[in-house]
């Protein structure tokens, strides 16, 4: 197998809040993924604090807090680990190297080479050559920026919601020494202001100093119709594997990765379809991306309405379907 990638190294620059559950809180939140800790090895060197308490706070700042195993990463490192554990299986890689087109079976970079492979994998994210070129499929895209803040911060996560992150969400992180912090928002519901002054204004409410300033995108439609044409797939990103009603893309996107790995070389060595990727994943994650999109379509109606009102939202008897609702459960008991 070989992987082309325009970063090199890859994992940098970092582009994530670095946040993924805990393996124990991965198995309640996706209950039909097999061998999670089999996915999800994450090296000791690659997690820079543990948390144990998620904090959804509303504009009036009083939050509503549940126990959630977090495992907050140094999403670098994370990212090394994987790609030497792929080596370590066979896989080779071609970094710093942009692909240009993808033609049936031939892969064009932009440096004019060409490559051949009878399965083509885009995992290139929602601008993936593949994804734009075969499937023109339109997802919301929600911007956002975040800083890596050095300093002394409460080892609680925090989501913040309202004005602060019209149509999306901000969040502080902590890590150790300091903490990852940003948000995004519906460029269509920001009423004039820029994404610079949202991010701004929230980073202004921390002390510390800022030692990194990222940016990137997130597909928040879920996923789309189907992964695969032909003998070309998408994954991750690419294939919409967020969860658009708390932005997880990292765990998902390996859940997607593998199916799609495992798929391909059955198909190789067996003959296996390639659709049978898009049957297990309906098999292993259906139900959950299913509840996460309509959980965001109630977040979005919700999250359009005045501060005040968001305020009485968030309360004793809501708050624990305001938990289902993040966390990609039915709504009802």
């Amino acid at each position: 197998m070989l992987v082309i990638d325009g970063r090199n190294p890859i994992g940098s620059p970092l582009q994530c809040g670095e946040l993924v559950p805990s393996n124990e809180e991965m198995r309640r939140l996706c209950p039909d993924v097999p061998e999670i800790d089999d996915l999800l090895r994450t090296p000791e060197s690659a997690i820079s604090m543990r948390t144990s308490e998620m904090r959804l706070v509303p504009p009036s700042g009083r939050p509503l807090c549940y126990d959630f195993e977090g495992v907050v990463l140094d999403r670098v490192a994370h990212d090394e680990a994987l790609v030497e554990l792929a080596e370590s299986s066979g896989a080779h890689y071609l970094v710093g190297s942009r692909v240009e087109s993808v033609e049936s079976e031939t892969v064009r970079l932009r440096d004019g080479s060409e490559y051949t492979a009878k399965v083509v994998i885009g995992a290139g994210g929602h601008n993936d050559p593949l994804r734009k070129s075969e499937w023109q499929t339109e997802s919301l895209v929600i911007p956002v920026k975040f800083v890596l803040m050095s300093g002394d911060f409460d080892e609680a996560l925090e989501l913040h919601f309202g004005s602060v992150a019209p149509g999306g969400y901000a969040w502080k992180f902590p890590k150790q020494g300091g903490a990852n912090i940003g948000l995004g928002i519906q460029t269509a519901l920001a009423r004039g202001k820029s994404l610079n002054d949202y991010s701004e204004e929230f980073f202004s409410r921390y002390e510390g100093g800022v030692e990194f300033r990222g940016a990137g995108s997130l597909p928040m439609s879920g996923t789309i119709a189907s992964f695969v044409k032909g003998n070309h797939l998408l994954v991750g990103d690419a294939a919409g594997m967020v969860l658009p009603s708390n932005g997880a893309g990292i765990t998902i996107a390996m859940i997607g990765g593998r199916i799609a790995g495992q798929v391909v070389a059955e198909h190789l060595r067996d003959g296996t379809p390639l659709g049978e990727y898009e049957i297990r994943w309906e098999s292993q994650m259906g139900r959950v991306m299913r509840n996460s999109k309509r959980a965001f379509r109630l977040g979005s109606l919700l999250f359009r309405s005045p501060d005040w009102l968001l305020n009485l939202a968030f309360n004793r008897l809501t708050k624990p379907f305001i938990w289902r609702a993040v966390t990609c459960r039915s709504l009802l008991f």
